[in-house]
Formats: structure tokens, C-alpha cells, sequence
């Protein structure tokens, strides 16, 4: 069994292929593709996944569902939806905070970890995550005044990791974007059918009345 894993919630845009044969623990990454690329994820995924092996083509697929940019939530959630669609492939969403959490545990096994991403308007997206990978508090779109009164954590993961650490004084820091080829390491019940976007905060734009 092959597995497409899609990350396009910030300004990063990867894709992983893993393979999972039957009494497998664990899935092997067969190949991956990671760009810092700001903006362009729209032209640049499709051509990233059709430079995997065999295409990309599998029999499921893991999805970003946020938070993160609009556009590029959307973005990885349509290619999603038309690719499992298209192979008859099982499709199932993960939260973009709780990857980068993950990728964190990678390296400083076992320990909780406030992961603190790029947000809008000058604010950042913040959630807190215990040892064992699960939340243990909602995600927010925060200042980032209120983002170091509110986090606690000794290790500090994400975008803006290293202006929080800089801000509390008291912590370490691992500055890095989410990477699909660390999809495995989230737990399993945080992934979910539902492949909705999780947004930070409420539309810069609201439809007329």
C-alpha cells in the first residue's frame, strides 16, 4: 500500500510517498519533495506530486488542514479531494500544528512543546502539545505578546520559534516548516475524514450582505 502525505499550509509546500507492506509497523518513505516557496503552491504541487514515483499514485492520502494561509490550505485540500477522488484512494486531514509538533518529538523525544507558526496581520497561530503528542489546548491566533504570556513549554517549534524564545528568554528553540515526509510521526487519532480547513482566525474578506 503507497501513501501520498500533502503539505501546502504555509509557506513551505511538500509531498512524501510511503509504502506500507502487509505486517509492516512502520511505512517506508520511497521519496519526497520539500520547497520553501513563499508563494506559487498552486502551480508547483501538481508537478511535485507527478515527480514522485509512479506519479504519486496511491491508496490514500493525508492532507494539512491548517491552520495556516488560506490559499494554501485550500490549495493542498482540492488536490487532495480530486487525487483520492481520481485513484479510488481513502482521504484523511491532520492539523499543521500538531506535524510540526511531531517533527519536534523527532528530535527532543518525549517532551512538550509549544509550536508557534506565521499568522496574519503580525499575529502568530500557537498551540500547546504534551509529550505524547496531543493537544493539550485549543490553537490561536495570538500577538506575539500574548503568545509569550501564554506559553510555558521548555521547547519551542515552528516558524516563529526563535522570536518567542527571544520574547520569553527562557526556552529552546527549533525554527523549521512543517514537512510532509514527518506525517507518520503525528499520532493516529488526530487524523480524521474530515478534510475541512482549520482556519486561525476569521477571513480578511466577508461576503456582502
Amino acid at each position: 500500500m503507497r501513501i501520498l502525505a500533502i503539505e501546502t499550509a504555509t509557506e513551505a509546500c511538500s509531498v512524501a510517498l510511503f509504502e506500507q507492506d502487509a505486517g509492516d509497523d512502520e511505512p517506508s518513505l520511497l521519496a519526497h519533495d520539500h520547497r520553501v516557496l513563499g508563494r506559487g503552491h498552486a502551480e508547483r504541487l501538481v508537478p511535485m506530486i507527478a515527480g514522485l514515483p509512479d506519479r504519486g499514485k496511491s491508496s490514500r492520502v493525508f492532507v494539512s488542514r491548517g491552520p495556516g494561509s488560506f490559499t494554501g490550505v485550500r490549495i493542498g485540500i482540492a488536490a487532495a479531494r480530486a487525487l483520492a477522488f481520481a485513484w479510488g484512494a481513502t482521504l484523511a486531514g491532520y492539523p499543521t500544528l500538531a506535524l510540526v509538533a511531531a517533527m519536534a518529538r523527532s528530535q527532543r523525544p518525549a517532551t512538550a512543546v509549544d509550536v508557534c507558526m506565521t499568522g496574519g496581520h503580525g499575529e502568530w497561530y500557537c498551540q500547546s502539545f504534551g509529550n505524547d503528542g496531543q493537544p493539550t489546548g485549543s490553537h490561536a491566533s495570538s500577538t506575539p505578546e500574548a503568545a509569550a504570556r501564554q506559553s510555558t513549554a521548555g521547547l519551542i517549534a515552528g516558524t516563529q520559534a526563535d522570536a518567542l524564545a527571544v520574547l520569553r528568554n527562557d526556552a529552546e528553540a527549533l525554527n523549521f516548516h512543517p514537512d510532509a515526509r514527518h506525517a507518520f510521526a503525528i499520532p493516529q487519532s488526530l487524523f480524521t475524514a474530515d478534510v475541512s480547513p482549520i482556519y486561525g482566525r476569521a477571513p480578511d474578506a466577508k461576503p456582502a450582505a
